[in-house]
């Protein structure tokens, strides 16, 4: 399950490497987290956020996260 905190970070912290560094997460593009899923995603926070990510965005929720991102 994840907690709000969780959900604020999606919106807020940013990717730290690869083509789409400097990018805050729930802006990665879903694509870009499949292929993580299958390759598995990095450990610890990021790899947890950059799941819960993929999660909601299958699921159609991430329109819910990005309103977030201007209000920080």
């Amino acid at each position: 399950m994840f907690d709000k905190e969780q959900i604020l970070k999606l919106a807020t912290m940013k990717i730290p490497f690869g083509k789409y560094s400097g990018r805050v997460l729930i802006d990665l593009p879903e694509e870009y987290l499949l292929w993580f899923e299958r390759k598995g995603f990095p450990t610890g926070e990021l790899g947890t956020l950059m799941a819960l990510c993929l999660a909601l965005k299958i699921e159609g929720l991430d329109e819910v996260v990005k309103p977030l991102k201007h209000k920080q």
